[in-house]
This record gives structure tokens, C-alpha cells and sequence, in this order.
């Protein structure tokens, strides 16, 4: 059940969108115009658009898998959460933003979704892990197999489903006030605990994985926090530090490697510096003579996912730049030179036979019994390395469709394949769809959803802190 939460151990915690919008990253001779070579990849972004919109149902919340592999008319799962809903709102907003529907229809599918998100049960501010999609109500027996499920308040998932209203809000002015009533209560001091140098173990400065709301009081918190920083739980840090419900100092006190001598994968290099008052271990590891800073796992959409948004590279080139530069070479290098599959891209995602797990590079991440790649490649992950070694992307993504048929126009990449006996998974993910719809957004049309994190908090208390960084790498 807990599908896409990546945990640290409490113990690892010791210590109107068209062409008017304001596109921050784009250059004045190329803003609001199509990226060199990018008729393959609006092909892709349109069939991806085409996906969403098939899993989105008349409630207007995108569900969380479809199966594709049949020739009629594909059902979307039952069960959806706040990072699917999310993922359908800032897809639609890129959709009008390159063309692919108009402002009108864009107005209308995103008002849809918003009474629909108006509408679902909450609890301290916060959305529940899982509902029906179809109704809206709170799901409290897993679809299909009746087992029980314990509604659950999680700290990644509600930071994308606020990561969506925000991009809608942003593109739609008759939407804000809507949207910032939403937002008016979801305050991420919920979910902090503040950092106690005495007990640094009880009180780490980090964010919880999030609650049980059905306790007394706050509800019954997950046993651990979350400490790693390359991991998408930070855009929970982020949204929390850029309202001001954060300490700014919060950000200093995650892990950039678990420390010296606590297991982890290797045993990291690297000093202890000072910044803002705050000790800070910048550590990193060394993975086939590149410095990195890792991610938990060893996943591509751990580290890649975040910067679809905040523009981490450009506010922070030589650290978080380099390292989001280095981690996608470890990634083609892995899945070509060491493993020699012949095909890269190691992310989170459905399992071609069936089912679920995490795919990566397992010397790349902190965690001991990490995630392993296992010839299982997923196209998300040369989606979210566009911005880092594009060349490289389009080819392994050409030569998934090519050598397995790994995509088709209906509904762009199937999740997976199997690239040891060419099983092609029979799903498409609202989660991995909504990574390629955001990836292909940002590459064909240059922060296209990224004015609501280069403005306001992000631009005043977020940034300052990138540009304080100094990874050992």
C-alpha cells in the first residue's frame, strides 16, 4: 500500500497559461517558441496528454493506473490520491501552454478538478492518501481485495497535489481565489518536528512521512522522519519553507549523505561546514569516479522530479546543477557500461509481469538493501534527464519504442519493460505520465510550470538558501 513513499529510519534521523505567461528560464529569443527537434516529442507529450485525460473521470480526479494493453475502451482504476490529482492539474495546465487544448477547455477541466478537490474529506489542512475517484469519498478498503486501508495524512503526497493548485491557480486567475481558500489551512508545521540539539534523534528538524489522523490530537505519526534531501519529499520542504511555515534552517538539517560511520551504502566523503549557524555534514559519494550527492534509492524520480519545478540547477549550478548533471550519467553508465543492457532509466514504477516496486541504481542511493535496477527500465526516467543529456534521452526513448514497442499514439510510453525477456508492462501511471507530461512541458516550452516556484516565497526565502549551497563535490 505504500506505494511511493520513500522512508529514511527514525535512527537515520539521528543527528491563463499561454503565451503571455512569464517564463523565467527562457531566453527573450526563445520564449513561448517550440525547442529545436521537438515534433517527436510533442507527439509524445500529446499521446502522454491523451493518457491523462483517459484516466481523469467524470469527477474530474485522475485515477491512479489504466490498463492499456487491451484494443477497447481502457478503465481507470478505482483508487486515486493527491499526487494523481496533482499530476492531472499541471498536465492540463501544460497541455494549453504548447497548444494541445485551448484556454477555454483548459478552464474548464481544471475548474472540474477543483470542485472536486473542494469537495473531499480532510483532516488538519491536509488531503487523505486515497479516494475513490469516481466519488470522492475516502477509501477505507484497498479496490479489489477488500483489505483495510487506514486513512493517512502524507506529508509527498499532499506537497504534489499543492504543487498542482499552485500551477493551476498561476495559469488561471479565475481560480486563485479558490485555490489560496484551499490552501489557507494547509500549514506543513504539521508535519515538522523541530530540531532539539539535546535529542536530535526525538527532535531532528525534519518532516514527518505524516499521520494517522485518527488518534487524539495531531494522530499517530509515522515512526520516521524524512532525512535524506535529494529525495522528492524536499518539495514538501520547499513549498513549507517558501509560506513561511518552515524554518528556513529546516533545509540544513537534512542529509546530504547519512553521517560518517551510520550505515549506508559507502562510507562518504566530505566536511563538516557552518551555514546559517547550523552544522551541516556535506557529504557525498563517489560512484565510478563521479562525486554525487545520493539520493535514498538510487531512483531517477527521487532526485529529478523536484526540479521539473524549482529550478535547482539554474539557482544553484555548481551544486545541485552538478550533482542532478552527475546522477544522470550514473544512470546511462550504469544501465550501458557496468550492466551492459544495452537501454537506461531505473525509476519507481509497475512491474511488467504485474504489480509494483522501486527500480534504480543501487550505489547511488543511501540505503544498504537499496533499490536495483534489475534490466527493468522506465521511460519516465529519460523524461526527467531531458534538461541533463537530452541526445542521450531521445535515443534510449526512441530505441524503447523501437526495439520493444514500448509506446503507441493512443497513450504515449507504456510504464516499463523487462529488457532481459521484452516483457512491455500493460499500464500507464498517473504519477509517471504526469512526470513525462511536466519533463516534456519544461523542454519544449522553458518554465512553462515553473512561475509559482520562482516567485513570491521560493524567489525570497528558497532561493537564498540554493545559493548557499555548497555539496563536496
Amino acid at each position: 500500500m505504500n506505494r511511493r513513499t520513500f522512508l529514511t529510519t527514525a535512527t537515520a534521523g539521528a543527528a491563463a497559461l499561454t503565451a503571455t505567461l512569464p517564463l523565467a528560464s527562457a531566453s527573450a529569443s526563445t520564449r513561448g517558441r517550440p525547442a529545436p527537434d521537438s515534433a517527436p516529442l510533442r507527439t509524445w507529450f500529446e499521446a502522454t496528454y491523451r493518457s491523462m485525460t483517459a484516466m481523469t473521470t467524470e469527477l474530474g480526479l485522475t485515477a491512479d493506473t489504466m490498463d492499456v494493453s487491451g484494443t477497447g475502451t481502457p478503465v481507470p482504476s478505482t483508487q486515486t490520491s493527491p499526487t494523481n490529482i496533482g499530476c492531472g492539474l499541471w498536465s492540463t495546465v501544460a497541455a494549453a501552454g504548447l497548444g494541445v487544448i485551448s484556454g477555454s477547455v483548459m478552464h474548464q477541466r481544471l475548474a472540474r478538478t477543483l470542485t472536486a478537490v473542494e469537495k473531499l474529506e480532510r483532516a488538519h489542512g491536509f488531503w487523505f492518501n486515497w479516494y475513490d475517484a469516481y466519488d470522492g469519498s475516502v477509501l477505507t478498503s484497498w479496490p479489489g481485495t477488500g483489505d483495510p486501508v487506514r486513512p493517512f495524512l502524507s506529508t509527498v503526497d499532499n506537497a504534489w497535489l499543492v504543487t498542482g493548485l499552485k500551477i493551476a491557480a498561476d495559469a488561471d486567475p479565475e481560480l486563485r481565489p479558490r485555490v489560496a481558500r484551499l490552501l489557507a489551512d494547509a500549514d506543513w508545521s504539521y508535519y515538522y518536528t523541530p530540531y532539539d540539539p539535546a535529542d536530535p534523534v526525538a527532535g531532528p528538524g525534519q518532516l514527518r512521512g505524516g499521520f494517522w489522523p485518527d488518534k487524539p490530537g495531531k494522530g499517530e505519526p509515522t515512526g520516521h522522519h524524512y532525512g535524506a534531501l535529494n529525495t522528492e519529499p524536499r518539495m514538501a520542504s520547499y513549498l513549507g519553507i517558501a509560506d513561511d511555515s518552515l524554518p528556513t534552517e529546516h533545509y540544513w538539517h537534512l542529509f546530504r549523505t547519512l553521517l560518517p560511520g551510520m550505515g549506508q551504502e559507502q562510507e562518504p566523503e566530505g566536511a563538516y561546514v557552518t551555514i546559517d549557524g547550523v552544522r551541516v555534514w556535506e557529504g557525498h559519494y563517489t560512484y565510478r569516479g563521479r562525486k554525487l550527492v545520493p539520493t535514498w534509492g538510487g531512483s531517477m524520480f527521487e532526485a529529478l522530479m523536484v526540479p521539473l519545478f524549482v529550478p535547482e540547477a539554474a539557482w544553484s549550478p555548481y551544486s545541485w546543477g552538478t550533482t542532478h548533471q552527475r546522477y544522470v550519467r550514473s544512470q546511462i553508465e550504469h544501465g550501458l557500461d557496468e550492466a551492459k543492457y544495452g537501454y537506461w532509466g531505473f525509476s519507481p514504477a509497475n512491474i511488467p509481469e504485474g504489480g509494483y516496486r522501486e527500480y534504480g541504481v543501487d550505489a547511488i542511493g543511501m540505503q544498504e538493501d537499496g533499490y536495483n535496477s534489475l534490466g527493468v527500465v522506465t521511460p519516465h526516467a529519460s523524461f526527467l534527464a531531458l534538461p541533463y543529456a537530452a541526445p542521450e534521452a531521445l535515443a534510449n526513448l526512441t530505441a524503447l519504442a523501437r526495439d520493444f514497442g514500448a509506446y503507441d499514439d493512443r497513450y504515449g510510453f507504456r510504464d516499463s519493460v523487462d529488457t532481459a525477456n521484452g516483457r512491455v508492462s500493460d499500464y500507464v501511471l498517473a504519477l509517471d505520465q504526469g512526470m513525462i507530461a511536466a519533463a516534456l512541458a519544461q523542454h519544449l516550452r522553458p518554465g512553462l510550470l515553473q512561475h509559482p516556484f520562482r516567485t513570491g516565497g521560493f524567489r525570497t526565502r528558497v532561493r537564498p538558501l540554493l545559493g548557499k549551497e555548497r555539496f563536496s563535490i
